[in-house]
């Protein structure tokens, strides 16, 4: 099978989020890459917790670094950054089979350089929202749905 989308979580650090998204992943088919290092261990009691019954369904896969998670996944496919410190928002974005989501960790984001290597985009927020940004499996949820969507892919 195609893998559809690959969801990236640069330097994830809190469990049940990742949890989260590798349940997502699960459902949907996305393929998983966690990006050392992480903030906890891939027996983390929270992180099996979220995802508890889908672990064996979910394809994943471990980078050592930025680098060579680029470089396993491929240079040839559209890479999106998402970030709350950019304009740009993934509602104006083609979505096409096989291009890279990738996050940041929670409590800082993707750095400069990871974004400057990639499209930057944003989940729009209204302009006075008390809050900096969105949840990271919540943020993860609604752009891979949104590119899903697009693929026509989900029934």
């Amino acid at each position: 099978m195609t893998t559809q989308l690959h969801i990236v979580l640069v330097e994830p650090e809190i469990p049940p989020n990742t949890g989260n998204i590798a349940r997502l992943c699960a459902c949907t088919g996305c393929k998983l890459h966690l990006v050392h290092p992480l903030g906890f261990e891939i027996t983390d009691k929270q992180l099996k917790r979220a995802g508890l019954d889908y672990w064996q369904y979910l394809d994943v896969q471990q980078h050592k670094s930025w680098q060579t998670a680029r470089q396993s996944i491929g240079e040839n496919r559209n890479w999106f950054g998402l970030s709350s410190k950019v304009k740009s928002s993934y509602w104006d974005t083609t979505f096409t089979c096989g291009d890279v989501l990738v996050f940041g960790p929670e409590t800082r984001g993707l750095s400069e350089d990871i974004l400057a290597d990639l499209q930057a985009l944003t989940i729009p927020m209204r302009n006075d929202a008390p809050v900096r940004s969105l949840n990271l499996s919540s943020a993860c949820s609604i752009v891979t749905f949104e590119a899903l969507r697009q693929l026509k892919t989900l029934k």
